[in-house]
């Protein structure tokens, strides 16, 4: 393949998997096995320099997204982001932009660390999963502790020097009970940008117990959904609704859950090893290193070709015959671990989502209509 410019939205990790906080639901806490002799997870500035000229190298468009995530980015301390910045500043282009995106679980936030945020216009993602009792049900430290009076503190800081922020809130066994519980703490806090995640874990071909099931899932959204039409349209951005509307319209998506094919969000560990998706970080997925083999050259491999129209080629019948393939497309890969019995797998949550999708579905066709040729506005800025 030729080494063609890719606009690849590669999510680098500066501070590998390690995190202060041991949610026990994170599927990459153990990503250190893949480092065995490895003690300090810390990017070096070799690595980040390298990275960040690579990167602005390989986009074809002048705006450019960075997005910094882990573990916990934090770790990697503020000097290294400032560092980040200065060399962002370096290498751009004459007239061109960036932005910084930047997923935090919220419980180191400092006034430094926001004073910077917001004076380099980064955009913050900030894990919560809803009030305490919920909340505290994974999202532990190491100790077992809990993390919601530091998560909120971080969050009110994000509030009190204006940054922009979006909610991530996964769904799990336990909060997806109580939905209308989960969205009224947000309106209550006023967040008006949330991402609603599912958590699907497949551990030696079995689904973990903190994972959300089909039925419960689809409840959560549907139950959330029916609040947000009548009273929120318009006011409070949800991602998963405003990519429905989306599709609706006839735009297509822009989550890579829902795309045709996938590989476009490769992931960068510490050491610059480049990998196809933070879902698929193991040794038969990596790339290369960005210090032996340029992202451009990495970014046309055939590796990350083949990973990401896998999507697309297996794809059972089941799923292309569905009325509602044109937005779901069969789900992210990871999560396709139903047996059709012809070798090919659907997604856990497939009778979930189109439940939903089912459900909405009048209400998309009448938004779609109302708003004819217009392209949604989408105001949900996502990682």
């Amino acid at each position: 393949m030729s080494n063609n410019k890719i606009p690849l939205n590669i999510m680098a990790f500066p501070a590998g998997p390690i995190c202060n906080l041991h949610c026990k639901y994170c599927y990459y806490y153990n990503k250190t096995g893949l480092y065995p002799e490895v003690n300090n997870f810390q990017m070096s500035e070799e690595v980040l320099e390298e990275y960040i000229k690579q990167y602005i190298e390989l986009q074809p468009d002048p705006y450019i997204a960075f997005g910094w995530q882990g573990g916990e980015p934090t770790l990697r301390g503020l000097p290294f982001f400032k560092k980040a910045v200065s060399l962002q500043k370096k290498y751009l282009p004459t007239d061109w932009q960036c932005q910084n995106s930047f997923q935090t679980n919220g419980t180191l936030l400092t006034k430094e660390w926001c004073k910077f945020f917001k004076e380099n216009n980064f955009l913050i993602g900030i894990s919560i999963d809803g009030p305490r009792e919920l909340h505290d049900s994974y999202r532990t430290d190491k100790e077992g502790n809990p993390s919601f009076n530091s998560v909120m503190k971080g969050l009110n800081l994000l509030k009190t020097f204006d940054i922009d922020y979006n909610i991530l809130c996964t769904v799990n066994n336990i909060n997806a009970k109580y939905p209308l519980k989960v969205y009224h703490f947000f309106k209550e806090q006023k967040i008006n940008f949330i991402q609603f995640i599912p958590i699907v874990e497949c551990i030696n071909e079995k689904i973990s117990i903190q994972s959300v099931d089909s039925r419960s899932f689809s409840r959560f959204l549907i139950t959330i959904f029916d609040k947000w039409i009548l009273n929120d349209y318009g006011e409070i951005f949800i991602q998963i609704f405003e990519e429905c509307v989306s599709a609706w319209l006839g735009f297509g998506t822009t989550l890579c859950t829902f795309k045709k094919t996938c590989g476009a969000a490769p992931v960068m560990e510490y050491n610059g090893d480049l990998y196809t998706c933070d879902h698929f970080v193991f040794p038969e997925y990596k790339l290369g290193n960005i210090l032996e083999t340029s992202i451009i050259e990495l970014a046309n491999s055939p590796i990350l070709y083949e990973f990401g129209h896998s999507k697309l080629t297996d794809l059972p019948n089941i799923c292309l015959q569905c009325k509602y393939c044109f937005i779901c497309n069969g789900g992210c890969l990871r999560t396709r671990t139903v047996d059709t019995g012809n070798g090919k797998k659907i997604n856990y949550l497939c009778s979930g989502y189109y439940q939903f999708f089912n459900y909405i579905d009048l209400y998309m066709r009448n938004i779609a209509k109302n708003m004819k040729l217009k392209k949604p506005h989408c105001l949900l800025r996502k990682n």
